[in-house]
């Protein structure tokens, strides 16, 4: 199956990606033992299937050593030329405390081996504590460090949109935010994705499948009792939809998307996915790869072959004013973080 050309976005002039991310968040415990070998074989199955740009961090278990192993094996089966065709996002995630030059450079040095690239793609920076304005000394650092040219993009990780605008503010250039986007999570519809829109920066969204819930899976079903939550995921999204609104509004909205797929001839996740992807703030969405325990490579390629229409939102949007207002129960975007 070939990709249509909207399945790309020129992100950066330097890196041209996919817009469906393979998220490897779940190769970091909680979702399955996984294998190497076989995590390895389903990054080939992924890749030749056009899914080429892959979110990690160096907090998620053995993500970055995946990456470099793949790259291995690509570039002995296929030529170094076969790398410029991977495209990976990683993060740094520190404790806060005073932040040097030597500890930002120690901890990007431990990327770039693992990794097994001379720089980093993407870089996206993560903070805990508000509190605590280290994290701009951080960002002046790693930007000190994309000069030298051992970072190409600087990016953040659950920032809100007051943060964003003072790391803005302060003269360093940011690329993109990842956030928490879905159906039942519009936070960023409030405040971030204008500020975004003014300043040229992109989202990239998480969430946006509800660790599975939105899918045919859960249609009809009986609410699941915190017993039946298979992955650190489905505890963490169930507990969303309660906020959001709670399990019938959450049935209410699955049939929606359920009528709407039915008339695409698409699944309900499809549509879910494509709905935040056609926000023109996202760059891309991130959907989870179970890698070596469980695919969707065959499903997700439909997400291109179809746009909502003015009737699909007009549903979709029905359901959606009738949720709890997130925004003013959590925060903006990251605020569950802190």
């Amino acid at each position: 199956m070939t990709f249509p050309q909207s399945s790309r976005l020129q992100f950066t002039p330097d890196l041209n990606i996919c817009r469906l991310l393979n998220g490897m968040w779940q190769v970091s415990g909680g979702h399955g033992r996984i294998n190497a070998n076989s995590a390895i074989e389903m990054m080939f199955k992924y890749h030749d299937a056009g899914f080429t740009t892959w979110d990690l961090a160096d907090h998620y278990g053995p993500a970055e050593d995946l990456i470099g192993e793949f790259r291995r094996q690509l570039m002995k089966t296929r030529g170094e030329a076969a790398l410029s065709s991977i495209q990976a996002f990683t993060k740094w995630v520190p404790r806060p405390g005073k932040m040097t030059r030597e500890i930002v450079e120690k901890n990007i040095q431990t990327s770039l081996r693992r990794m097994d690239v001379p720089s980093l793609d993407l870089l996206q920076f993560h903070w805990w504590d508000y509190s605590d304005s280290n994290y701009l000394d951080a960002l002046k650092f790693m930007a000190d460090l994309q000069a030298e040219g051992k970072i190409k993009h600087l990016a953040l990780t659950n920032f809100d949109t007051e943060h964003l605008e003072i790391i803005t503010a302060a003269g360093i250039k940011i690329v993109s935010n990842q956030v928490q986007f879905s159906l039942v999570d519009r936070r960023p519809e409030v405040a971030m994705v204008q500020f975004c829109q003014q300043h040229n920066i992109k989202l990239f969204t998480y969430g946006t499948l509800c660790g599975g819930f939105l899918s045919e899976k859960y249609l009809g079903k009986p609410e699941p009792n915190r017993f039946g939550l298979e992955t650190v995921s489905q505890k963490k999204y169930k507990q969303m939809i309660d906020a959001w609104g709670g399990w019938q509004l959450f049935q209410e909205l699955l049939h929606c998307l359920k009528q709407i797929a039915d008339k695409h001839q698409v699944s309900i996740a499809n549509v879910a996915v494509r709905a935040i992807l056609e926000n023109p703030c996202v760059g891309g969405v991130i959907v989870g790869a179970r890698l070596g325990i469980a695919e969707h490579i065959q499903d997700n390629q439909r997400v291109f072959d179809f746009e909502l229409d003015g009737e699909d939102w007009q549903k979709i949007n029905a359901i959606s004013i009738q949720s709890r207002d997130l925004f003013a129960i959590i925060g903006d975007c990251g605020d569950e973080y802190r």
